[in-house]
């Protein structure tokens, strides 16, 4: 019996959010395609009916986790009623709860190291995003894509620190420090 219209389309999808998911977590090279398969509730068998190989997989990922997180950031700005909904941004990024929850977070912060050594074809597809990402901080900002892209920096380098430590206490002054600073960075005199 064929599966209905739109299945292939649908498996294709969960593949590739369990990948996002997985990917946000542990980085590239430590996951495994049965990992990923089994994470969307298939066997691996089926990947190649899907991708061509995990590269490939690896940029659908990136522009589905990007996608997923600028829908994040910008319901996080909606929210906001009373300051620069840019704040609620920063607020949202660098809170707890986003530094806690790795597989559903932001991936840059995650990916960041490893596309370095990744494929070209991944290289390109990062390399997007992140352009998109750049665009998405310095609109809602309202500021050039040069300050858009230090305060995207500051954001992600403020949440890989404050992931990296084993300190509690240190990590949450990290992401204190880095709201003060990217509030600072687009709004020196608001803050």
């Amino acid at each position: 019996m064929p599966y209905p219209e739109g299945h292939k389309i649908k498996v294709r999808g969960k593949i590739i959010e369990s990948a996002a998911q997985a990917f946000r977590k542990n980085g590239i090279r430590d996951i495994s395609v049965p990992f990923i398969m089994k994470g969307a509730g298939l066997t691996h068998g089926g990947f190649y009916a899907h991708f061509n190989n995990k590269e490939q997989l690896v940029a659908e990922a990136c522009r589905y986790a990007i996608s997923d997180t600028i829908a994040l950031l910008q319901e996080a700005a909606d929210q906001e009623k009373q300051g620069p909904k840019i704040y609620a941004v920063i607020d949202y990024y660098l809170s707890k709860y986003h530094r806690d929850k790795t597989e559903m977070g932001c991936i840059l912060p995650t990916l960041t190291g490893e596309i370095s050594r990744s494929s070209e074809e991944v290289r390109q597809v990062f390399t997007r995003e992140l352009e998109r990402m750049i665009d998405f901080i310095s609109d809602l900002a309202e500021v050039d894509k040069s300050k858009g892209s230090a305060l995207l920096s500051t954001l992600v380098g403020t949440l890989v620190l404050a992931r990296s430590v084993n300190d509690s206490t240190l990590s949450d002054s990290l992401l204190t420090a880095g709201k003060q600073q990217a509030k600072a960075l687009i709004m020196p005199n608001m803050v």
